[in-house]
């Protein structure tokens, strides 16, 4: 490693561990201000004010979305934060609990947008040891189809300059504080929501056979749908096939008309996933009219695989444990999760890793999307740090 690098390095681990009762603070802030997906108006000029304050270069795209830039030159490397919350009443009891009822950051979105903002603040100290630009991007969006990113990448984040080069990273309550994980290669599947309405014809209950279940015919749909797993996809690739709501009815003397379910498909292999696509359609159709019901299905095609380049992925390890040791630096099992950071994959090269928010003194915390998730505050000076040292490495190679 460049011995300026190095001091470098040294100096952003110092500087922000100096700066983490400020990143608590602004944590605090969004914390406590949540919102939707596409709606975060507020957190949006809340972090245009702390760029500003900065004095770092920024405009807004994709409607609430924020892009920053630091350095000059023709060089540029990308980092990315999603900056949304969930639908979900928050149950945590802490003193900078949302203000906004039913509305929570339950999957550290907060935390991820306040590292890069830290990150940023970092950055702007060494600017003039930069050797090029870092592209900051704060994304919308993330837990709501078409994705934020989908919507940034259009609007031209990835452009003038373009970056060789995106890094993003995401709390995981399941690894002890501080701990950051990799995994080249497909590290989230790609995500499709299933919404399904089968027709019958009504009937009184006590007369079953004057009508056309649908009760019945959704109750064979759901099982003979889990074919898809058992019989229609190589057992060496991963895929998942949950129907997870079911509808019908309103009464115990009432043969219902329509019977709606909604359920979601995950897959790494995009071969397999555009397959299971033509079978689950096929399937709903012909098992439902066997039933003399009518049977349709809407799929709304999510993100894309996340997968992370081996080049960009090792060098973000490699900077990992010059910084860290190697022990704090890991392997991630891919999960079936998703995460519209895939779409910039699909660009150009990218790496997205994982941080542990754990507390140390926890085997077990309440996990992503949980009303009562609690991550330590602590495991943002790793991030930050991180964020800060991967793009100046980036920057300084040849």
């Amino acid at each position: 490693m460049d011995q300026g690098v190095k001091n470098l390095m040294n100096s952003i681990l110092e500087l922000t561990e100096l700066d983490f009762s400020g990143m608590s603070a602004i944590r605090r802030t969004i914390h406590r201000n949540p919102e939707l997906s596409f709606q975060e108006f507020e957190t949006s000029k809340y972090i245009q004010s702390v760029l500003s304050d900065l004095n770092v270069e920024h405009q807004v795209i994709a409607g609430t979305g924020v892009v920053a830039h630091i350095g000059t030159g023709a060089k540029c490397v990308a980092l990315r934060a999603d900056i949304d919350a969930l639908p979900i009443l928050e149950e945590t009891d802490l003193e900078f609990s949302s203000v906004n009822p039913g509305v929570m950051h339950a999957c550290g979105h907060d935390m991820h947008t306040t590292m890069l903002l830290s990150a940023a603040k970092i950055l702007k100290g060494c600017e003039a040891e930069l050797n090029g630009v870092v592209k900051l991007l704060f994304q919308p969006g993330e837990e709501k189809s078409p994705g934020g990113a989908s919507l940034m990448i259009a609007g031209g984040a990835l452009q003038n300059p373009t970056p060789t080069m995106i890094f993003g990273q995401h709390i995981n309550p399941g690894a002890t504080c501080g701990e950051v994980s990799f995994v080249s290669g497909p590290m989230m599947a790609a995500a499709d929501e299933l919404y399904f309405t089968v027709r019958g014809f009504g009937a009184h209950a006590a007369q079953p056979q004057t009508g056309r279940d649908p009760i019945v015919a959704a109750a064979g749909l759901i099982q003979h749908l889990q074919t898809l797993i058992t019989r229609r996809r190589n057992p060496l690739l991963p895929g998942v096939l949950s129907i997870t709501s079911i509808h019908g009815g309103s009464a115990t003397n009432i043969i219902p008309e329509v019977v709606e379910m909604k359920g979601t498909l995950r897959a790494f292999d995009q071969e397999w996933r555009e397959f299971a696509w033509e079978f689950i359609v096929d399937a709903t159709e012909k098992f439902c009219a066997l039933h003399g019901c009518q049977g349709t299905v809407e799929i709304l095609k999510g993100y894309p695989p996340l997968v992370n380049d081996d080049g960009a992925t090792n060098f973000a390890r490699s900077v990992a444990t010059s910084m860290f040791g190697d022990e704090r630096v890991t392997d991630f099992e891919p999960k079936m999760w998703a995460e519209d950071f895939s779409f910039y994959g699909e660009q150009i090269p990218a790496c997205f890793w994982m941080l542990g928010g754990r507390p140390a003194e926890l085997e077990f915390m309440p996990g992503l999307h949980n009303s009562k998730f609690a991550p330590d505050e602590r495991a943002m000076v790793t991030g930050a740090a991180l964020l800060a040292q991967v793009a100046v490495n980036a920057l300084a190679q040849g």
